[in-house]
């Protein structure tokens, strides 16, 4: 008897944390949610904040702030966000660059990607594009590949710079495919695809969103995606894993918190936006950005994305030889 009312009383004490913590996620927020960015106002992931902000504002009946923090490579923005107060009203919208690649790209940072940070979902993917000038012979991803080869070295393909998504994308792809291709560095996407248009280089590697008007414009000509399916609108485009079996990569978006952010909060947030993102409208106003979404996941499959893709980036930056400066 004894044995059973200790049962009991365990499985009621259970039910009265699992109800507490409930309660405390359908109160939460109390006030107005700060959502950190890396990037200037005007941007491709300023719109997408503030258009998925908007709906999640009207569930939760707060305003959410953007505030915006561009520069330093996703770094002042990050930084800003690790050493916010962890009380469930301060959250970072996160690059694949700010929570990944920054690690294996640079010495020190001024945060630490791995502990900083608590992971609370996915928003979306963001392809990469291989384009050419619209001047060029190359008329396919196959000509692309046989002129890098009758002419070693002479390819030019502009990109951010050897540190970015770009750039290591040109180099990932002329590894894989035994082509030596001349990667050149630009400030900004804008002025290495503005490069391109004007024949200054003749191809780019930039993220959909930064070419695919300039495409349907007839200024550039695309000639793969680096993802391992080819992308919803440009289905004419080939993947890369058609000539290179395996080979999946883009960059990627998502939020997470400060470490130590009530769960409760997290939860919710977690919940909201998975139920904003699987709303098909929505999906189709972002995919119109660029990210490919499937909904926000849970957070245990966050965290399972992000540890996988610390794995990878590890060896990949291994593999091309790039060291952190």
């Amino acid at each position: 008897m004894k044995r059973r009312q200790f049962v009991q009383a365990a499985a009621a004490a259970s039910f009265a944390g699992l109800a507490g913590t409930a309660a405390r996620a359908q109160g939460w927020p109390e006030k107005p949610v700060k959502l950190i960015l890396s990037q200037p106002p005007g941007s491709g992931p300023d719109a997408m904040a503030r258009m998925i902000g908007d709906q999640l504002a009207r569930k939760w009946g707060q305003s959410i702030v953007v505030d915006n923090r561009p520069g330093g490579q996703n770094a002042i923005g990050a930084q800003a966000a690790a050493r916010s107060p962890a009380d469930g009203y301060n959250f970072y919208f996160a690059t694949a660059a700010a929570l990944v690649t920054n690690a294996y790209l640079f010495k020190s940072l001024p945060y630490d990607p791995k502990k900083d940070f608590t992971p609370v979902g996915m928003i979306g993917k963001v392809p990469f594009m291989l384009c050419v000038n619209t001047g060029s012979p190359v008329k396919s991803l196959q000509e692309f590949i046989a002129q890098a080869k009758a002419h070693p070295g002479r390819l030019t393909v502009a990109n951010e710079g050897p540190k970015t998504f770009g750039g290591m994308m040109t180099r990932l792809v002329g590894q894989q495919l035994g082509l030596q291709l001349s990667s050149v560095p630009y400030v900004s996407i804008g002025a290495a695809v503005t490069g391109t248009i004007g024949a200054q280089t003749d191809a780019v590697m930039a993220d959909v969103p930064a070419v695919v008007q300039q495409v349907k414009a007839g200024r550039l000509r695309p000639i793969a995606v680096t993802t391992a399916k080819r992308v919803a609108g440009l289905e004419d485009v080939p993947s890369l894993s058609e000539v290179i079996p395996g080979f999946d990569y883009a960059g990627w978006l998502g939020i997470v918190a400060p470490a130590g952010t009530p769960a409760a909060a997290i939860q919710r947030f977690n919940r909201d936006l998975d139920a904003v993102l699987s709303d098909k409208e929505m999906a189709a106003r972002i995919l119109a950005l660029g990210p490919i979404t499937d909904g926000a996941g849970t957070v245990e499959q966050m965290a399972a994305f992000l540890q996988a893709e610390h794995t990878r980036w590890s060896k990949l930056t291994q593999e091309l030889g790039i060291l952190p400066e």
